[in-house]
């Protein structure tokens, strides 16, 4: 440690002069390369095949307002305003910004204050030959210290960039998690109508079957059935029947998860939700444009990029240990043996000092430590290659799978209206005495079967719009939740 007592003003210029010609060590962050192609696969496919009267979407901000289902926007309202998940992840952002600003501080001196009052008595043995009383003194003390660190390589302005890095990487997982949880409660509110659809088909069906059967037993008490014949129609009507316990389970469990992902009890939806509604309609053809496009929209992409971005900083932090560090310290304060003594003329003390701390013998620590760093940047490089990738591939399998669901749809209900209308002309056949009961049986177990399916594929084929939406995610606004409606909840 140097320490100087005077010419303050020239060692300030002399500093501010270094300090404009500092520079940060270690790389500069860029934007990794990556080579992409110019359209999805499946666009190109459909490109020629397209219906004319089909118009494209592009993926709205708030996409779910485009099923046109107002119990749909009102779950997902809610649980962008109350999702726990969300919540810890708002937590985590406020964590990475509180982080940052202490980072920033440390631009500014490090200024402390401390006072001291003491009642000191000196042994006989250090003042030999003066009286006990005379031993006694009195020390009182008001000193105000400062620190600052010279950043002449770096080190603090590549720490900061570190934390700006993070906290950006933060509010991308936010939004990621928001784009996540809006796609959860919209899969799990058409999984919902979608069963519901089914315990309606199963219940319709069922009733038909115990017409059937009640025709059939009527058949057999005027003597012109059989009992194999009543047997064959039972039983096909208790299948019928056992799914329903299932799918009344399914619809249970669909109300509890949206319920929770709400913010509130698993019971608190059913209720509201009890009513059937129909399936949200599908949205017109969507637009995902390109992938250079939703790479620049997908929030695991940014966070991605932002945790590279903080390690490639930290390899700066890690280099400047090679550099000698300086420190400008100061100190003025008061030193008198009475209180009344303080603060005047003669009980003033100042000092001014600058330090240099060089671990030249300790590089060997220190050069480990770049290579850890330089070890660190490489995995977030091949994490981020590997979030483009998943990306890219999550974009053309929902692409790929809302095109085929789409046309699985159309077959199934058409499936379905055919298996209705032979089921209904079957029982007519029947009644007249046209045809035996083993066809009437086969068409209500097609009828079934077809309504069944076709439900369940509506059901994928919307999920898979949603699935699509999800895998673009494009322009989202970041709804945050908010704090003081937080804390009253919580409380």
């Amino acid at each position: 440690m140097v320490n100087i007592s005077g010419g303050v003003r020239p060692l300030a210029i002399a500093i501010a002069s270094v300090l404009l010609a500092a520079c940060a060590v270690g790389p500069n962050h860029v934007r990794p390369a990556m080579d992409v192609p110019e359209h999805f696969v499946r666009v190109e496919a459909d490109a020629n095949t397209a219906a004319t009267n089909t118009v494209a979407v592009s993926p709205d901000s708030e996409f779910w307002r485009g099923f046109n289902d107002p119990e749909l926007t009102r779950l997902v309202e809610r649980a962008l305003f109350a999702n726990h998940d969300l919540r810890i992840a708002l937590a985590n952002l406020d964590r990475a910004n509180a982080l940052l600003r202490g980072a920033k501080f440390d631009y500014l001196p490090t200024i402390t204050a401390q006072g001291q009052a003491s009642d000191n008595r000196a042994s006989a043995d250090q003042l030999p030959g003066v009286a006990r009383d005379d031993r006694d003194y009195q020390s009182y003390s008001v000193n105000a210290q400062a620190s600052w660190e010279l950043d002449l390589f770096g080190r603090v302005r590549r720490s900061v960039e570190a934390q700006r890095a993070g906290l950006q990487a933060s509010a991308s997982d936010l939004q990621a998690l928001q784009v996540a949880i809006v796609g959860e409660v919209a899969n799990t509110y058409v999984g919902l109508r979608g069963a519901q659809e089914r315990l309606r088909v199963a219940r319709q069906n069922a009733d038909n079957q115990a017409q059937t059967l009640q025709l059939v037993e009527a058949r057999f008490n005027a003597g012109r059935g059989t009992e194999f014949d009543t047997s064959r129609a039972r039983a096909q009507l208790e299948t019928t029947r056992s799914r329903v316990p299932a799918l009344e389970a399914q619809v249970a469990v669909a109300m509890h998860r949206l319920a929770v992902l709400t913010g509130r009890t698993p019971d608190t939806l059913i209720t509201e939700l009890t009513p059937l509604q129909p399936l949200p309609v599908l949205p017109a053809r969507i637009d995902p444009s390109t992938p250079g496009e939703l790479l620049r929209h997908r929030p695991d992409v940014a966070a991605a990029e932002e945790r590279l971005h903080a390690a490639t900083a930290r390899i700066g932090v890690a280099t400047a240990d090679l550099f000698p560090r300086f420190t400008l310290g100061g100190l003025i304060g008061s030193q008198a043996g009475t209180t009344g003594a303080l603060f005047s003329r003669d009980s003033e003390t100042h000092l001014v000092a600058l330090g240099i701390d060089w671990s030249f013998l300790d590089v060997g620590r220190v050069r480990a430590r770049i290579k850890a760093a330089d070890a660190d940047a490489a995995g977030q490089l091949a994490q981020y290659e590997k979030t483009v990738l998943l990306a890219l591939e999550d974009t053309e399998n929902a692409l790929v799978r809302h095109a085929r669901a789409r046309d699985e749809d159309g077959h199934l209900e058409q499936a379905a209206l055919d298996s209705a209308k032979a089921a209904q002309l079957a029982r007519l056949r029947y009644h007249a005495g046209a045809t035996d009961l083993f066809e009437v049986l086969d068409a209500e177990r097609t009828q079934l079967q077809a309504e069944d399916a076709f439900a369940d594929a509506r059901t994928r084929s919307v999920g898979s719009a949603i699935a699509l939406y999800k895998a673009l995610a494009g322009g989202w606004p970041e709804r945050m939740p908010e704090r003081k409606k937080l804390a009253s909840r919580s409380q």
